[in-house]
């Protein structure tokens, strides 16, 4: 028999015979019985103590009415429920002072199946945000889970924060939603950003390599972040040169020609609006990825609850820091500014001999009235053997 089961009825079966254990059980509620006749079995005995029942004050045996006026109470809401069932729940409580051992399986069963419905539906309304090009109900969903895995911590005792796993959960990854349109958004957007580099102060504050789903995409960016964060030039030959610097033309993720043809697709588009829609995205798929790896943890029933919800706090991170860089960008604020164009902060030492590098160097005009002295002829040693 299921241990879950066994503890649900064991739990009704020791308040059957000692109605005095309800006040042990204040922390458990009707829903966190997995069985629908367990539920209105359980709300019933809590409603007839709150009704001040005769046998919560009889001393020695319980009167057979305790049981009785629990089933007709639990009837009016449940079918199936018979005095029969009920003294099945008796006989399988081995013992009444062991109630609150027994709830507690009962609360520790309920929260791995709290967290993983509400995991099931957070991953619902991402992939419905990401159809709809949304993130209302993602953003609301996680907002939910957030607030149940607070409540059950409370519940069970622990205090939520969150904790890494040991051994890090690795979900399987599941298709992007609209995988061709989030790719052209991002590859539009890195043609603009080459096309207009001033563009970089319009996403760099909020956008991060991180947000684009192909990963050539993402270290393209990452080379457009890299020349926009050290004031160099950005266009289709610095790109391709910081490109093979980080060793991604030899290791394949990146070639010659694709970047070429990216650069080549630069146009008339609004850098920010095309980094809201690629943020976006990123939004719904990692709330996608964070779902996973919650339900992930959920379905493992050796997970301790205090663990269990840990644990789903700290698989929830990513989302929290996304989201938070989406409503950056959602607020607009202010543009970042290239650091070298800043009047108020001196370039390091190593940005500035980068600077140095780029930039080409002045060559002076000769003064007005005066012609400009010939170069100074270079003197060579005499050859050996010649007068």
């Amino acid at each position: 028999m299921n241990p879950l089961l066994q503890a649900e009825q064991a739990t009704l079966g020791s308040v059957l015979l000692d109605p005095g254990q309800l006040s042990h059980l204040d922390w458990l509620a009707p829903d966190h019985f997995y069985r629908p006749i367990h539920q209105a079995l359980f709300a019933a005995l809590r409603k007839l103590r709150t009704g001040g029942h005769p046998a919560l004050t009889v001393q020695g045996s319980v009167p057979l009415s305790w049981v009785t006026d629990a089933v007709d109470e639990a009837s009016h809401h449940v079918r199936g429920l018979t005095a029969a069932y009920a003294h099945t729940l008796i006989a399988a409580c081995p013992r009444p002072m062991h109630a609150p051992v027994y709830g507690r399986m009962v609360l520790e069963g309920a929260i791995h199946r709290t967290i993983t419905e509400y995991a099931i539906r957070l991953h619902q309304a991402a992939r419905a945000d990401a159809l709809q090009g949304e993130t209302k109900g993602t953003l609301y969903q996680a907002d939910v889970l957030t607030g149940v895995l607070g409540d059950l911590a409370r519940r069970w005792g622990s205090g939520p924060r969150p904790v890494p796993t040991t051994t890090p959960l690795t979900p399987a990854p599941s298709p992007p939603v609209r995988a061709d349109q989030v790719a052209e958004d991002e590859r539009f957007l890195l043609g603009v950003l080459v096309e207009r580099p001033r563009a970089m102060n319009e996403v760099a504050g909020w956008l991060q390599p991180s947000d684009f789903s192909d990963p050539a995409y993402s270290q393209l960016y990452r080379c457009l972040g890299a020349l926009h964060h050290r004031g160099e030039p950005i266009d289709r030959i610095t790109v391709l040169w910081e490109a093979q610097r980080r060793g991604l033309l030899a290791d394949g993720t990146l070639s010659g020609d694709q970047i070429a043809g990216i650069c080549d697709e630069g146009g008339a588009g609004s850098a920010e609006w095309l980094g809201e829609q690629v943020l976006r995205s990123s939004v719904t798929r990692t709330a996608a990825t964070s779902a996973r790896a919650v339900r992930a943890l959920a379905e493992d029933e050796a997970l301790a609850p205090g663990r269990l919800i840990n644990h789903a706090l700290h698989a929830l991170g990513p989302l929290d820091e996304v989201r938070s860089r989406w409503q950056t960008a959602h607020g607009r604020p202010a543009a970042t500014q290239a650091p070298a164009a800043s009047p108020n902060r001196q370039p390091t030492a190593r940005m500035h001999a980068a600077l140095a590098r780029s930039t080409p160097r002045a060559v002076p005009l000769p003064s007005a009235g005066t012609d400009p002295a010939p170069a100074a002829a270079p003197v060579r040693a005499p050859s050996r053997g010649h007068s």
